[in-house]
C-alpha cells in the first residue's frame, strides 16, 4: 500500500466517521429533541425545531445508524477501477 493510497484511506475514513457522528446527532434530534454535540461542547441541549425538520433530522439519523453498522462490511472490499468499454480509462496526473 502506497503512502499516497494510505492518506486517502485515512482522510476517507475519518470523513465517514464525522458525517455518521453527525447524522447520528441529527437522529437524537429528530427523535428525542437532543442535541448531543451542543451539550458536549457548550450549546444548549435542547432545540426549536418543528414537526417537519424533526422528520427531516430523525431520517437522516436513521441512515447514519445504518451507515455505521454497514461500515464493518466495507472493509477489505476494493473499489473496480474506472473503464470505458474494455479497456481501463488513463488518469492523467
Amino acid at each position: 500500500m502506497t503512502a499516497e493510497h494510505r492518506t486517502s484511506t485515512g482522510l476517507t475514513k475519518t470523513l465517514i466517521a464525522i458525517a455518521i457522528i453527525g447524522a447520528l446527532n441529527w437522529g437524537l434530534i429528530g427523535f428525542f429533541n437532543f442535541n448531543l454535540v451542543g451539550a458536549i461542547f457548550g450549546g444548549g441541549a435542547r432545540m426549536d425545531t418543528n414537526a417537519a425538520s424533526r422528520i427531516v433530522y430523525a431520517i437522516v439519523g436513521l441512515c447514519g445508524l445504518f451507515a455505521a453498522f454497514m461500515l464493518p462490511a466495507l472493509r477489505g472490499k476494493t473499489t473496480a477501477r474506472p473503464t470505458m468499454g474494455d479497456r481501463p480509462m488513463i488518469h492523467a496526473r
